[in-house]
């Protein structure tokens, strides 16, 4: 890093923006397989928070990689660098007093603990959606496993590149055996029990 360049405190903090917004700001990350269910549990949860009056902002993998990332692949280094970006724009969100949802694949551990490390205790929720690869295969709901199987693409998240499940996520959903008003549910209960969010 430069020499002169110098980190600028703001009078106004995370806190203050938090606390006018009746919130405390957390991080949602929600991680898994290609078609486990994260950008639909992710954005019913954002839909359930906006509705009970709570300030949100939901980050997507795929609509992340037409701007911020569209520069990144597919490779074990480009999806490093692109949760490395997604962490620091979350931890902005964050700091604004927002309650942030990333659904990102995300398949490393080691990725997901830097993100995490950027948070104090308690902000960053990993929550892992636990679908079986046989029900993930089955959706596919961008025909990416079948090409994948064909070979036509490559360093494909389950079949030819490997996905680290967490060892000890605050939250595990299964999509498989849980339906969308369960998992959000689920989540909801979760804010609550941890004060992030009151009724």
């Amino acid at each position: 890093m430069a020499d002169d360049i110098v980190w600028h405190d703001h009078k106004v903090v995370r806190s203050q923006r938090a606390e006018n917004k009746n919130q405390k700001p957390c991080l949602l990350w929600f991680t898994g397989l290609s078609g486990s269910g994260k950008s639909t549990i992710a954005n019913a949860l954002d839909v359930a928070l906006h509705n009970r009056g709570y300030h949100t902002f939901l980050l997507d993998g795929d609509n992340v990689r037409h701007g911020l990332c569209r520069d990144l692949g597919f490779s074990d280094e480009d999806r490093v660098e692109n949760i490395r970006r997604i962490g620091e724009v979350s931890k902005l969100f964050a700091d604004a007093g927002l309650i942030v949802l990333s659904a990102f694949i995300s398949p490393f551990n080691s990725d997901r603990r830097l993100v995490r490390k950027l948070f104090p205790a308690g902000e960053f929720i990993e929550v892992y959606m636990d679908t079986p690869l046989a029900t993930c295969e089955e959706r596919d709901p961008k025909g990416l496993y079948q090409k994948a199987r064909a070979g036509e693409i490559s360093d494909f998240t389950g079949i030819d590149s490997p996905y680290e499940a967490p060892a000890h996520p605050e939250i595990s959903l299964d999509t498989s055996s849980s339906s969308v008003d369960d998992c959000v549910d689920s989540l909801i209960n979760y804010l609550l029990e941890r004060k992030l969010i009151v009724g």
